[in-house]
Order: C-alpha cells, then structure tokens, then sequence
C-alpha cells in the first residue's frame, strides 16, 4: 500500500467550522485567529503519538491471512496512532528469531504456535517476545469438512463417523460405486493426520477410495467441482481460507474428545499402523511484538491487544480478495470501510475518528 501522509482528524476540525463562523459579524476574525492556536495544539498532539509510537515495522507472512492483517495493522497504526508504520516481508522461522535477537520486525500479526521454531516458546518465557492477543478468534482450524448443503439435506450427519455410513453422498468421480475421502496433497502435515483419518475411521471398510489430489490447486478444484455441481465431498480443510469465503462447509466433528498422547503418537505419524479417533485441535494464532515495541508504544501496544476477528470473517475477506484479484492493502480499506462495527471495538474513540477520516 502507497504510504499516505497523515491528514490528521484534529488539523480538519476549523475547517469545518469556517462557514457557519463567517454568517456573524466578526466571527472571521475570531477564526483565523484562533485557527494558529488550534493547529499548533493539533500538531502538538499528533507530533507526541508519533514521538511515543515511532517507527513500527510489522511483517507481512507470505499467505494471504497475514498479509491481509499487516495491512490492516499498517493501515490503523499509521493514521489512528500516528506511528511511522511500515510492513515488511517475512516467513515464521526467520521472523520470530530476528525479532527476538534483533529487535526487529516490530510485529507479528499472524503466528500459529505450531509453526512456531522452539526458541520461540524460550524467548517468549525470557520477556524478549510478548503475546499480544488472539489473531484469530476461534486459532487456526483444520480437520473434514462436507458441504453444508448435505448436512442441510441429512441432519443425521453430526460427526466423521456418521458421514462415513453414507458413501453415496460422496461419490468418487473415477469410481461412483465408492465415496472419495480427498486428504489433500503429498508433503502437508495436514494430509498426513487425514490420512490417518482415514484409517481411524476405517473409511476403506465403508466403501471409499483414500483419495490424492496432487496438488494444492487439484484438491481445491476437486471440492469445487463437487460443490459446484451439488455434489458432496468429503476431506481434509481449513480455516480462514479465500474457498471456505465463498463455499458454505462444515467442519464435522471427531465424536472423541482430544487426547495429546494418542495425538502424536499417532495421528501425527505417517506409517502409525493403529490410529484412533481423535479430536483435531484448533491451532491457537497470536500476534506477538517486541518487548521494546510493547515498552515505548503506549496507546498503539493497546491496540494490538484487542485486535482479534472471527474467522469467518477473514475468510469471506480472502474471497473478496480473490475474487478482485486484491492485494492485502486492497483488503484492508475494504475491511475497514464495511465493517467499523468490528474494527471500532479494537480502537479508543480518538483513533476512531481520525481512521474514518483517513478511509
């Protein structure tokens, strides 16, 4: 996003008060002499937040939910809190580990905790690294996911296992006598664990084929076409996510409480020959910020801390994005122009004003 010069809330508020002042005698006068006086207190203002705030860079993820949240964050820092923001390119590895040897990024929006390196965790107990708030709401979800439309038309559905009693709503296209069970592409930790799904649930013993996609273009085409065409689908998911935006799927639930041991000894590991059913835990996703950013920022710091969405939302952001072939600043002024009901809860009243100015 082109950086944009501070047109600050305070420095508009005389200008806005120029007509009615000229119906009356004098009332010119009174203005312009007070105008020097009120734009110096606003500058004034302005010129200590920038002080207090500084300059903030925050890193962009190279996935679309982050890159959408940095802009977001540029966005609100720069002309709700007069910070001297900037965003830069990152990846988790390499970001959390400058940020805490280096001091720099400043930010990071969108950190799952299992993508995190292990130092992190150290960094975070030592105080070089804070946890600011909740990214996302609800964490990063993954697991299976079938159509709503289906759940709609089989209110018997309510977990994996009840779904796997119906092959034919999920009809493989290679082969419509048995259901398709699409884990997702070779190489993701997420296709490993539905996989393994698949053996948990004994779903080759109720009639379906464990299918591979190929890619990660294949296994989203594959849920489309299926959804498109009204038919079901079943596979491995996640969320927020641009498809999950613009398609209606719901998450089915294991129908077995969440056991950690069982979990990685596993449902995590490829060759396990025995998986049980198991719940598939959310991944919980935090901003986390300098110890020097959280020191000196002030009322910006605060900002972060109460700055979490839904995922819903995000997702049917991403859509947007997708569709317009968006960018993440793109994103973020559509964001914050259709949803100050949202956004507005984040800020104090002063940044408020000066953001919708801005927009």
């Amino acid at each position: 996003m082109k950086k944009t010069n501070d047109v600050s809330f305070n420095s508009q508020t005389p200008c806005a008060g120029a007509g009615a002042a000229g119906k009356k005698g004098g009332g010119v006068k009174k203005f312009l002499f007070a105008t020097p006086l009120v734009l110096g207190l606003a500058a004034g203002v302005s010129a200590a937040n920038a002080a207090q705030c500084g300059a903030v860079t925050i890193a962009s993820m190279n996935w679309a939910s982050a890159e959408l949240l940095a802009e977001v964050d540029k966005f609100i820092l720069q002309n709700g809190y007069d910070c001297d923001a900037s965003v830069v390119l990152g990846d988790t590895v390499p970001t959390l580990t400058s940020m805490a040897e280096k001091g720099k990024p400043d930010v990071a929006p969108e950190s799952w905790t299992s993508l995190r390196p292990p130092i992190t965790q150290k960094n975070i107990e030592e105080g070089k690294l804070l946890i600011a708030s909740k990214s996302l709401a609800e964490g990063g979800v993954q697991g299976i996911y079938i159509p709503k439309f289906i759940v709609d038309a089989h209110p018997d559905i309510k977990t994996i296992a009840d779904a796997l009693k119906h092959p034919e709503l999920f009809p493989d296209p290679e082969d419509s006598s048995k259901g398709a069970w699409s884990a997702g592409q070779q190489g993701w930790g997420g296709t490993i664990i539905a996989s393994q799904y698949y053996k948990a649930y004994k779903a080759k013993e109720a009639g379906f084929n464990l299918v591979d996609t190929g890619s990660a273009a294949g296994h989203d085409g594959s849920l489309v076409r299926a959804y498109e065409r009204k038919k079901g689908w079943i596979g491995y998911y996640w969320e927020p996510t641009s498809l999950l935006g613009k398609y209606e799927m719901v998450r089915l639930p294991s129908g077995a409480p969440y056991d950690a041991t069982e979990w990685n000894r596993c449902n995590k590991v490829e060759k396990c020959p025995d998986p049980k059913p198991n719940e598939w835990p959310a991944d919980e996703v935090n901003t986390i910020v300098t110890k020097s950013f959280a020191s000196r920022s002030g009322p910006a710091y605060e900002y972060l801390q109460h700055r979490s969405w839904p995922n819903a939302m995000v997702s049917r952001m991403l859509a947007w994005m997708a569709d317009n072939q968006a960018t993440g600043a793109d994103g973020a002024k559509e964001f914050l122009k259709k949803n100050p009901d949202v956004w507005a809860k984040w800020v104090s009243p002063e940044a408020a004003g000066k953001i919708k100015s801005a927009l």
